[in-house]
């Protein structure tokens, strides 16, 4: 671990920049402050940053080594979740009803929730310019579950997902994972590595590694409509 670096304190105005991350210690809070206007955001994503988001203080803009990721060719699927994904008890949509998938995400957390209404309203924005999407699932008509994120490119940091229907989430990350492979994507970050990530085959790579891909993917166009594309079929590819 490299020793503590002096923060970076962004005020009102500050330039879109942030420090090099392989200047951080593994931590790896890079700055403080600043605003979550779509501009800044993609920038940060760009960066390899992120932010993180409480009641009462100011962002707080993240780059942790090491990083976490997920892909198609390491993706577990149970044969109980292969069944389910088989079974046709669900559909999945993609940017049907974004706002109500952030709001699931926001709305079932334990412990409380860092989808506070700031962070919502600026993820809303970046998916009204096409920067973030969803997935959704429906189980009888009704939204099951579901995951969002923000696209960068052939960057896709997925933030939060939820369900209401035992498995609707774990519906949703696996089509994710498979659609946007398929799409052209090359980094599905998750940032940390959970018990529950990991059971589905979340990996660790160090945060020099991370940087290299997300530079990589974010010279890669792909667009909206190749994943909507690429969406379609994907119960029988499981």
């Amino acid at each position: 671990m490299r020793g503590n670096r002096r923060l970076t304190f962004l005020g009102p105005g500050s330039p879109l920049s942030f420090p090099d991350p392989n200047e951080s210690d593994d931590e790896g809070l890079l700055a403080v402050g600043g605003d979550l206007s779509p501009a800044r955001l993609l920038v940060a994503y760009e960066s390899g940053v992120f932010p993180w988001y409480s009641a009462g203080v100011p962002p707080l803009w993240w780059s942790p080594n090491p990083r976490a990721l997920m892909d198609r060719e390491r993706l577990h699927v149970s044969r109980s979740l292969r069944r389910t994904l088989r079974s046709g008890s669900f559909t999945v949509t993609f940017d049907r009803v974004f706002t109500q998938t952030i709001s699931g995400c926001a709305a079932n957390r334990e412990g409380g929730t860092w989808i506070l209404p700031e962070m919502m309203l600026a993820d809303t924005q970046l998916h009204q310019l096409g920067h973030a999407h969803s997935f959704e699932v429906w189980h009888e008509g009704e939204l099951a579950g579901g995951l969002y994120g923000v696209r960068r490119d052939a960057l896709f940091a997925a933030e939060s997902m939820f369900h209401v229907v035992t498995d609707a989430s774990k519906v949703a990350l696996a089509v994710a994972l498979d659609t946007l492979f398929r799409a052209g994507f090359q980094v599905f970050d998750v940032q940390f590595v959970t018990e529950h990530l990991a059971s589905l085959g979340a990996y660790e790579v160090s945060r020099q590694e991370y940087l290299a891909q997300v530079q990589d993917a974010v010279s890669t166009e792909v667009t909206p409509a190749s994943i909507a594309a690429a969406l379609e079929g994907w119960a029988a590819r499981f």
